[in-house]
């Protein structure tokens, strides 16, 4: 037994708004699919039918029909915003982080590396666990990189005479 057709009735406005949109610029692929599924089923294009022509499911447009019906032209054409994911380290753990990596590394140590903070800010209760990759992302957010010897900061010899080798400090 076949499933009856889901009643759709598409409003001109709506209409002339996905005319505007399959014109326009560069839209998602999923958004052009759900509106051309629109436009076919407004013109009185059965599920299978219009499966046949937009690759979709009949599962899948009728879903389409359906939130057009019941919540309007954006809900079918765009999925909701999803919240994401939860932050691993709240601003005062970032912070206590980033304080520990720009002072000397520990005892025995030449330079941090992302292991040794890792491993540092949890013996040093500073996160309950943490991994290297939110490590990582929070060092590139604030531009640090304590394993390359350029970047750190020593007290400079101002202009005179350097106490290694006995040259003139300045420009060349």
């Amino acid at each position: 037994m076949a499933r009856r057709p889901v009643p759709i009735k598409v409003k001109p406005k709506d209409l002339t708004q996905i005319g505007q949109l399959m014109r326009g610029g560069v839209q998602q692929v999923r958004v052009v699919l759900r509106a051309l599924t629109l436009r076919l089923l407004a013109e009185g294009v059965t599920a299978p039918q219009v499966a046949q022509t937009v690759p979709l499911t009949p599962k899948a447009i009728r879903q389409i029909a359906h939130r057009y019906n019941s919540n309007g032209l954006d809900r079918a054409l765009y999925d909701k915003q999803r919240p994401g994911a939860q932050q691993v380290l709240d601003d005062s753990q970032k912070q206590r982080i980033i304080a520990m990596v720009c002072s000397q590394p520990p005892e025995g140590r030449a330079r941090w590396t992302i292991r040794l903070i890792v491993e540092e800010a949890i013996k040093r209760k500073l996160v309950p666990d943490v991994g290297r990759e939110t490590i990582r992302v929070l060092l590139q957010s604030h531009e640090l990189k304590p394993w390359r010897e350029k970047n750190v900061v020593r007290g400079g010899v101002g202009q005179g005479i350097h106490p290694e080798d006995g040259r003139r400090a300045g420009r060349l």
